[in-house]
C-alpha cells in the first residue's frame, strides 16, 4: 500500500442530510423556487453524484422553475449560491469530522503514506472542510485534493482515481479508498483501487458486495472500527 485516498461528502464529515440538503433549500428560498428537499426524499437524490447533476435530475423529473428561461444559467447560479451557503455552514463550526478520520490520517502520516481526497464536490467546500475539520498541518500532510469539475465524468465512472493515481505516480492496485457510497464503491473498484465503505444513514442498505471492507464508521479509541495497518493488509 502507498496511498490512502478519501471521498470528502458522508466520508470525512456527515454533509449529505445536515448540509447539502439544507443548503439547497435555503438556495431554492433565495431565488424564490418553491421547492424543499426532505430528508426522504434527499435519500434518493444523493444516488446522483455531483450537485448540478442533483438538481438538474430533480427539475427534469419535476418540472423547471418557470422565471427562468435558461436553464443552464439557473443551474450555474443556483450551485454558486447553495455552495456560499454550504460554506456559511462550515465556517458555523456545526459540523465535525466523522469518527476515526482524524485517527486514521494520524495513522498513514505515521506510515509515510501518500494520502489523497477526491470529491465531485464543490472545490472550495472540499478545501475548506479539509483545512477547517482536519487542520491545516493534516492538510499539508495532503499531496492531491481533486474536487468539482476537475473531470468531465462523475462517480461511478472511475476518472477522477485513475487521475489521483496517475498525480501520485501510483498503480492503482496501490492505493486504498474511503468512500461511504456505492458510486464512489464502483468508481474506485472500476480504476482499479481496492475500497473500504464507510456507511452512513443514507447509503446503510445499498449494495456494497464489491468492497474489500464495510464498516459503520472508522471509530475512535474503544470503537475503533479498522486501522491502517488493516489496510495495508489489503494489498499483500
Amino acid at each position: 500500500m502507498k496511498a490512502l485516498i478519501f471521498d470528502c461528502d458522508g466520508v470525512l464529515v456527515e454533509t449529505e442530510r445536515d448540509g447539502h440538503r439544507v443548503a439547497f433549500n435555503r438556495a431554492f428560498q433565495q431565488m424564490d423556487i418553491p421547492v424543499e428537499w426532505d430528508v426522504e426524499l434527499y435519500r434518493e437524490l444523493v444516488k446522483v453524484a455531483g450537485g448540478k447533476e442533483r438538481m438538474k435530475y430533480y427539475f427534469n423529473q419535476h418540472g423547471w422553475p418557470q422565471q427562468y428561461g435558461d436553464k443552464e444559467q439557473l443551474i450555474r447560479d443556483l450551485h454558486r449560491l447553495k455552495t456560499d451557503l454550504f460554506m456559511e455552514l462550515i465556517e458555523s463550526g456545526t459540523m465535525e469530522l466523522r469518527p476515526g478520520v482524524a485517527r486514521l490520517f494520524d495513522e498513514a502520516i505515521q506510515e509515510k503514506l501518500l494520502l489523497a481526497v477526491c470529491s465531485t464536490s464543490n472545490e472550495r467546500a472540499v478545501n475548506l472542510i479539509v483545512e477547517k475539520l482536519l487542520g491545516k498541518e493534516r492538510k499539508a500532510s495532503i499531496q492531491v485534493i481533486l474536487a468539482g469539475d476537475v473531470v468531465s465524468r462523475k462517480k461511478p465512472d472511475p476518472e477522477i482515481y485513475q487521475l489521483c493515481a496517475e498525480k501520485l505516480q501510483v498503480p492503482p492496485r496501490e492505493c486504498v479508498v474511503i468512500e461511504d457510497n456505492r458510486n464512489g464503491l464502483l468508481a474506485a473498484k472500476n480504476a482499479g483501487m481496492h475500497c473500504v465503505v464507510t456507511t452512513n444513514d443514507y447509503t446503510e442498505n445499498e449494495d456494497f458486495s464489491e468492497a474489500d471492507r464495510v464498516v459503520g464508521e472508522l471509530g475512535d479509541r474503544g470503537h475503533i472500527q479498522i486501522t491502517v495497518h488493516d489496510l495495508m493488509q489489503l494489498t499483500n
